[in-house]
């Protein structure tokens, strides 16, 4: 009798730490997707893109700086930003050396770099005259 009621006891252990062990994965999933998909701000920066590659050993994310310039002479002030589309960086890259104006969504507490190096997430762009 005591085997018995031995292995019921691990598999109620086992149960109850597979489940503990999915909520916590849900949890964070979740967590995840909100920091994805709910932007904190959302605004348009206007200059020139300096640099864009796309970097990472394990996930590449699209990475890039822009120059912002207020007046001639001025020292620029650089906007470091990310983008998750690869359209948006084909199109980034098709107006390089020309002004643009991109909009981004401001993303904060995104876990890991996987997802892109800053929290300025890059959701279009378009050349200003």
């Amino acid at each position: 009798m005591t085997i018995a009621h031995g292995g019921k006891t691990s598999g109620r252990r086992l149960l109850w730490t597979a489940g503990v062990l999915l909520g916590v994965a849900a949890v964070a999933a979740l967590y995840v997707w909100i920091t994805l998909n709910w932007s904190f701000s959302e605004g348009e920066r206007v200059g020139y893109v300096q640099k864009l590659s796309k970097t990472g050993w394990f996930c590449k994310t699209w990475e890039g700086e822009m120059a912002m310039v207020t007046m001639p002479g001025a020292i620029p002030e650089k906007f470091l930003f990310s983008i998750r589309d690869d359209e948006v960086a084909r199109r980034i890259n098709q107006f390089a050396g020309r002004r643009v104006a991109i909009l981004y969504e401001h993303h904060k507490g995104v876990p890991t770099s996987c997802f892109g190096e800053t929290e300025y997430f890059i959701v279009d762009v378009r050349p200003v005259q």
